[in-house]
């Protein structure tokens, strides 16, 4: 490979120093105006054209050098002053020229001088030289004489409104002369491709790449043609084109020609002659690519229509939906081994043409939509990735179109797409339809509706084909439940019988997505009733009556389903906090037994499930807190639930987390409502016993490790003291509080205690808030003066 670089460089050094030798002597030849010596060394020049061995890239570089010198060759032959031989002789003298080729480049230049001169009609001159080029059968030399022929003629065609616009029909004359220059051209393109031995097929096709641009050339020649009209592109410039294009059978030219075609001429000239041009696609060799020849029309077409308003009529008078549909359906027939890649390429490329030119007929989306589902249904099992890529862009157009995915959810063939995408494919379409409703806000307020979502997620919700869930990664199977329980908060609807049927649908997807997915999706839909119980409390009477299709005692059945599922999880914890927030709407419904039920379930979820000891803190703390905000409970019930929160503070492992959750059920006697419990006397018994186990905590932590503890706990149960002091409970009095003060200097001062910035800042801070309500004055400051410290 290397010595045959090699030794293209060498022949084209070669050629070059040719060119250069000679085009020296006729450059003398030409400042001492001697025609016949500036004619002899000018077709000795361009004699080194003549060479075989250079390959396309290299022979262009020397036929580049040979056209510089025509150009100040033509400049010579232009002035009639300095050679004194009329131009009509000049062409005939040319023709004299030993060998073909020099006299071909010679007999161009001075046609092109010909034709300026007007001496002769433009068309006579034109229809001379692409004849006489004929003599030129060799691929390369004959393409780069041609599109030397087609250079220098490109400003003399006699167009409309040209200088060398002759009498009649001057367009087709122009017309004929570039056809058939592009035939001949394309003839000789092809023809390369029979040259050489057998076995450099592959380097051939390349130089054939190199040399394309010649051909094509001559297309956007025509299309830059004035008197091209539409009737004439009709009638006679696309049928000549194609007919070219389909007699070639070449896939190569075919392709690029197509290609050409697209490119250069107008769009409008594209939509009117749309069956035309799309009744060559089937005639195409099977190799060709008709996919992107295809795909890039409608693309055009797509752009054109989105370009104004005002085109759109053309489409709907010209059918072109119906037609391009018709082609595809033709070319995918035709084409039996194209890959499903292909097909769906095209439909993706005929669903973007549809929602650009008919957005609102969604019967046309669904077309493409089912011509593709019967597509997929004849592939046993959709493998190749960029086809499943190509499936999730059709996917995505409608919504990105629509910007609502409501509208997809009209679409009876979107689902039946989606069911041909493997496991993964359908989660990351999921995901999509997921961020789509997300970011644009989409309400999905209809059951009918939420059924057909939870279809089309359903990769996301529960396992395919017993996929398994442990083989995903962990983060992107956060990132999915997470998705997908944003996406229940989203579903609402005013009318509270349609949205429990919503939540019963939500209900029935996401029950049999397995125990890893319970936890995120569960919490979502319990949330959900949640906010449907509240929207009852809202709607007077319909609380107490029980024969309206929806009530809260209904929703609370529902729920206590839904939290009993995470129990094959197991997840105690997430399950005790869902009872609590249940409980907590019962009470808002004033249904007592309800929510002292939750309170219970909380309960035994505490004693028998959750066995660590900070999930037991965080747990009672919770109970605690809520209990305190309830008021729907009578005496008995609310003893009975205070009596165990109670118990199962003073039972936590740790001396210090039985300290602060004892201290905390105080608020369970001292409810600050206006009808709230006021039980004073049992608020001091659970300080007093906060007391005894932060002195046993510290007592304990001086055995253990020769010196007290921190007095945190001792300053904490002051402020509880202060609290309820303030709140005006009198078992709480000044002389109480001055004794735990003095004992929390005691301990402060001791030599066991070990020193804590954070407790000293945190006592001084309490003393200063005592001394700022005793300078306050009025009922607080009195209240506290007779606190002395």
């Amino acid at each position: 490979m290397l010595n045959g670089t090699e030794d293209e460089e060498k022949w084209l050094a070669e050629g070059i120093a040719g060119i250069q030798h000679y085009a020296f002597f006729m450059h003398r030849a030409l400042d001492s105006n001697n025609l016949r010596e500036a004619l002899k060394y000018s077709a000795q020049m361009l004699s080194e054209l003549r060479t075989s061995k250079l390959p396309p890239h290299k022979y262009y570089e020397l036929y580049m050098r040979a056209f510089d010198e025509l150009k100040r060759l033509e400049l010579f032959f232009k002035d009639e002053s300095k050679h004194g031989v009329s131009v009509v002789d000049l062409y005939e003298l040319v023709q004299h020229a030993g060998n073909i080729l020099p006299r071909l480049y010679l007999l161009c230049t001075v046609g092109s001088i010909y034709i300026k001169s007007k001496e002769a009609p433009a068309k006579e001159v034109l229809k001379d030289l692409v004849e006489m080029c004929r003599g030129v059968q060799h691929p390369i030399r004959g393409l780069f004489l041609r599109s030397y022929l087609a250079q220098i003629s490109r400003d003399k065609l006699p167009d409309i409104g040209s200088e060398y616009e002759g009498d009649a029909d001057t367009v087709i004359d122009a017309v004929e002369f570039v056809l058939q220059n592009f035939n001949e051209m394309n003839k000789l393109w092809v023809r390369m491709q029979h040259q050489g031995p057998g076995g450099v097929k592959e380097k051939r096709e390349k130089e054939r790449s190199e040399l394309q641009d010649l051909v094509g050339k001559n297309l956007h020649v025509l299309s830059q043609i004035e008197g091209v009209d539409l009737e004439m592109y009709k009638e006679t410039v696309l049928p000549r084109v194609l007919e070219q294009v389909v007699n070639c059978k070449d896939d190569l030219a075919q392709y690029y020609l197509m290609d050409c075609i697209i490119q250069v001429f107008p769009d409008e000239y594209h939509l009117q002659t749309l069956e035309t041009l799309l009744s060559a696609c089937p005639q195409l060799q099977p190799t060709v690519d008709v996919k992107t020849v295809l795909s890039q029309l409608m693309d055009r077409l797509s752009n054109y229509a989105a370009s104004s308003a005002d085109v759109l009529p053309e489409f709907l008078q010209v059918e072109a939906f119906s037609k391009l549909s018709n082609a595809i359906g033709k070319v995918i027939e035709a084409q039996v081994d194209m890959p499903a890649v292909g097909a769906i390429t095209l439909y993706v490329s005929l669903l973007t043409f549809t929602l650009r030119v008919h957005p609102d007929r969604l019967d046309y989306v669904d077309l493409v939509l089912g011509a593709c589902v019967k597509k997929l249904s004849n592939i046993p099992k959709l493998e190749d990735r960029r086809a499943m890529k190509q499936v999730v862009a059709l996917l995505s157009a409608p919504l990105e179109k629509y910007n609502d995915i409501v509208t997809a959810l009209t679409l009876s063939n979107y689902p039946r797409v989606m069911d041909h995408l493997d496991i993964g494919t359908n989660k990351v379409m999921a995901m999509v339809i997921i961020q789509s409703i997300m970011k644009n806000y989409s309400c999905i307020s209809t059951a009918d509706k939420v059924e057909v979502l939870f279809e089309l997620i359903k990769g996301l919700i529960k396992d395919i084909d017993d996929a398994d869930v442990d083989e995903l990664d962990e983060e992107d199977f956060k990132e999915e439940q997470n998705s997908v329980a944003r996406l229940i908060h989203t579903l609402y609807n005013d009318e509270p019988e349609e949205m429990l049927k919503i939540i019963c649908i939500v209900r029935k997807h996401t029950m049999a997505g397995g125990p890893k997915r319970l936890p995120f999706t569960v919490s979502s839909l319990v949330f959900s009733a949640l906010r449907l119980v509240r929207q009852l409390q809202g709607l007077e009477g319909d609380i107490v009556r029980e024969n309206v299709p929806v009530t809260p005692k209904k929703i609370f059945q529902l729920l206590t389903q839904m939290i009993d599922s995470l129990s094959a999880v197991p997840s105690p914890e997430l399950a005790l906090r869902l009872y609590l927030q249940c409980a907590e709407a019962a009470n808002g419904c004033d249904l007592e037994h309800v929510a002292y039920e939750y309170f219970t379930q909380a309960f035994v979820l505490y004693e028998e499930e959750i066995a660590d000891s900070k999930a037991q803190v965080t747990a009672i703390h919770l109970i605690i807190g809520t209990l305190q905000r309830m008021n729907v409970f009578g005496v008995e019930n609310r003893d009975t639930l205070t009596h165990k929160a109670t118990g199962y503070s003073a039972r936590l492992l740790k001396k210090v987390d039985q300290c602060r959750a004892v201290y905390a059920c105080s608020h369970l006697f001292w409810v600050d409502d206006q009808d709230g419990i006021k039980d004073g006397e049992r608020v001091l018994l659970c300080l007093k016993r906060a007391l005894r186990i932060a002195n046993a905590a510290q007592q304990m932590a001086n055995v253990a490790r020769g010196s007290g503890g921190p007095v945190t706990l001792f300053v904490e149960i002051l402020n509880k003291y202060l609290y309820f002091f303030e709140k005006g409970n009198g078992q709480i009095t000044s002389s109480a509080i001055e004794g735990l003060i003095e004992l929390i200097n005691t301990e402060t001062h001791c030599d066991s205690t070990s020193p804590d910035s954070i407790s000293d800042a945190f006592l001084a801070s309490t003393l200063r808030y005592i001394q700022f309500q005793k300078q306050k004055g009025c009922v607080a400051g009195e209240k506290f003066e007779s606190i002395k410290l």
